[in-house]
């Protein structure tokens, strides 16, 4: 009714029609401006969500990435902890001894992608590396008063990070102390930069960074940037990261990339960035990812613009209604009721047209949007972290396998290296029949099931975790040998015990007298094969939700393991389902088809 006073009050005062017209206008481009206005902060609003889940959906993959870089090379300073030539060089001090041990190293950096691999002598000082040859080598350097090889000699083992004493390029030190605590005799360094991370990442959309604690840049796509900070260092931390040189006379001052926000990251070009981050397993560092908002800044005000052009010729009517009315209303006051009763008859329907057209533009693009994030959890789920996930332990266990027979080989003790690689050739053809598996959950229904005795299959799934459970000190209770024999494939259904002592194992740690039971009972045409742990149980607010792709009751679990256990049990015609445990903690049962 303002609007429609402000019309009319120039007519009835006999004002000029030019001057209706220009009131007119002015009203018509201010609703013009308020539907782009409004339009376009909607529009942004979207495209800024939908960045902030590709970033984070980005984030999560380079995560995995990294965690599994990481857990292997943490393998690397355990085992070379065990080669005899390492003693023999800290206690001969043989030059020719030396010199052949960093050639070892030099060939597991060429292999593995590490760094650098050196050894120091009780005293701090480096006598052999794996880049002897180099003008910059290690040996005959003191590293003593870095800190991974003091807390290595002090606790036997030490990660840190920072920039290298003479390459100056930030990385992670992995360090494990060679002797006993009473009887140590030197430190083995192993150390992993990050630029090749930054090289696979290359081909994201957007940029990747890796921080420390204090938002030191330490991997980034424009080397330039590594070792700049992402805002001012306080004066106390600068002082204490100098008085380690831990990051060597870098300048550690801002860089191109500086906090903006909780979510958002300007350039030095003025450039608005969201990103999304995790920590990195086992660290105080963190992942970045960065995506620029300036196409979807651009493509929202695009989408805005034509939003506002499709409702302008309504805007105009409406306009010209008013128009049309305040003359009218002018020259027969008698019809002013009736005119004005159709035009506000006329508008509200205009009013509630926009209304569903502005509901079903939303509903198209939820549903758009759903459809997208369903695709991504298809894909990553099912194939990259699946696979991921289902085989790190195998290839653990042939990292372990591997070292041996080198060490059993310098040893001439051939009948333990034939053990050894007879066993890498199983776990590598186990791996191959794993990865034939996961193929057959895209294509469906592709492989042969047939009969698989039930005994094998737990000897399978022992091979890979007995081990670990003992030296987790938990008590496991196998059932007796004769099981009968059940219809399946022996790969996947060693995958899913595995998968099942797996969480058995999570959930006990740091429990007192921990323990694990597999039973096995036959029902009817069924064969039931229960895995129970006396941990803290499934919390009921999950209930059956743990099959669920990425939920999981664990504070750096993936979510996954569970959820493709389930579908091979599916696909052999069984199932995987949750039940009581006679030991008070969680069960999960497995049930398979006899043969």
């Amino acid at each position: 009714m303002a609007f429609w006073k402000i019309v009319q009050y120039p007519a009835q005062m006999s004002v000029k029609p030019r001057l209706q017209i220009v009131v007119l206008v002015l009203l018509v481009l201010a609703a013009i401006a308020l539907v782009w206005s409004g339009a376009s902060l909607w529009s942004r609003r979207q495209a800024s969500q939908r960045l902030a889940g590709e970033a984070e959906l980005l984030v999560r993959q380079h995560s995995l990435l990294i965690d599994s870089e990481l857990a292997r090379f943490r393998l690397m300073p355990i085992v070379l902890g065990e080669y005899g030539d390492l003693v023999d060089v800290l206690s001969t001090r043989n030059a020719q001894t030396a010199a052949r041990l960093s050639e070892k190293f030099g060939s597991l950096v060429r292999e593995t992608g590490a760094s650098y691999i050196y050894l120091i002598n009780r005293n701090g000082v480096a006598v052999a590396a794996s880049n002897e040859s180099d003008d910059s080598s290690f040996v005959g350097q003191d590293f003593g008063f870095r800190p991974y090889f003091s807390g290595a000699m002090r606790d036997g083992k030490a990660e840190y990070y920072g920039a290298g004493l003479l390459t100056r390029q930030a990385g992670l030190f992995l360090a494990r102390r060679v002797g006993k605590n009473d009887a140590a005799s030197g430190v083995v360094v192993v150390k992993y930069e990050f630029g090749a991370l930054s090289s696979i990442w290359a081909g994201d959309p957007g940029r990747t960074l890796i921080v420390d604690a204090n938002g030191i840049i330490l991997a980034a796509p424009d080397k330039d940037q590594i070792l700049t900070t992402l805002a001012p260092l306080p004066t106390a931390v600068r002082q204490r990261i100098d008085a380690i040189s831990q990051y060597g006379d870098a300048k550690l001052e801002p860089g191109n990339y500086r906090f903006a926000g909780p979510d958002h990251i300007e350039t030095a070009e003025g450039a608005d960035m969201v990103y999304a981050a995790l920590p990195i397993a086992g660290t105080d560092l963190r992942i970045l990812h960065l995506l620029n908002t300036r196409q979807a800044r651009l493509a929202a005000d695009r989408r805005a613009t034509f939003a506002t052009l499709a409702i302008l010729p309504l805007l105009l009517l409406a306009g010209f209604a008013v128009w049309w009315q305040a003359n009218r209303t002018a020259r027969r006051a008698a019809e002013r009721r009736s005119l004005e009763a159709a035009v506000a008859e006329r508008t509200a329907q205009l009013r509630e047209e926009m209304g569903y057209r502005a509901i079903a533009d939303q509903r198209y693009r939820e549903a758009r949007e759903e459809l997208a994030q369903a695709n991504r959890l298809a894909s990553v789920g099912s194939i990259t972290a699946g696979l991921m996930h289902e085989i790190n332990q195998p290839v653990a266990t042939i990292r372990t396998l591997s070292e041996n027979a080198l060490h059993h080989l310098s040893a001439s003790r051939s009948e333990r290296v034939r053990d050894s690689l007879g066993t890498m050739i199983a776990m590598t053809e186990r791996i191959g029949t794993l990865t034939q598996e996961m193929r057959g959950f895209a294509r469906k229904g592709e492989g042969q099931i047939g009969e698989e005795p039930l005994d094998e299959m737990i000897a399978g799934a022992m091979l890979l975790m007995e081990d670990r459970i003992r030296k987790a000190g938990i008590r496991l209770t196998l059932p007796p040998g004769g099981q009968p024999t059940v219809l399946g494939k022996r790969v996947p259904l060693e995958q899913v015990v595995v998968n099942l002592l797996q969480n058995a194992m999570d959930a006990l740690e740091g429990r007192p007298d921990p323990e694990i039971a597999i039973t096995v009972q036959r029902e009817e045409s069924m064969i039931c094969l229960t895995v129970a742990d006396n941990g803290p149980g499934i919390d009921p607010q999950l209930g059956k939700q743990v099959f669920e792709p990425f939920v999981t009751g664990k504070p750096n679990g993936l979510g996954l393991g569970l959820g493709i256990a389930q579908d091979i049990m599916k696909d052999l015609g069984g199932s995987l389902t949750i039940t009581a445990s006679a030991l008070g903690g969680a069960a999960f049962t497995v049930t398979m088809r006899a043969a």
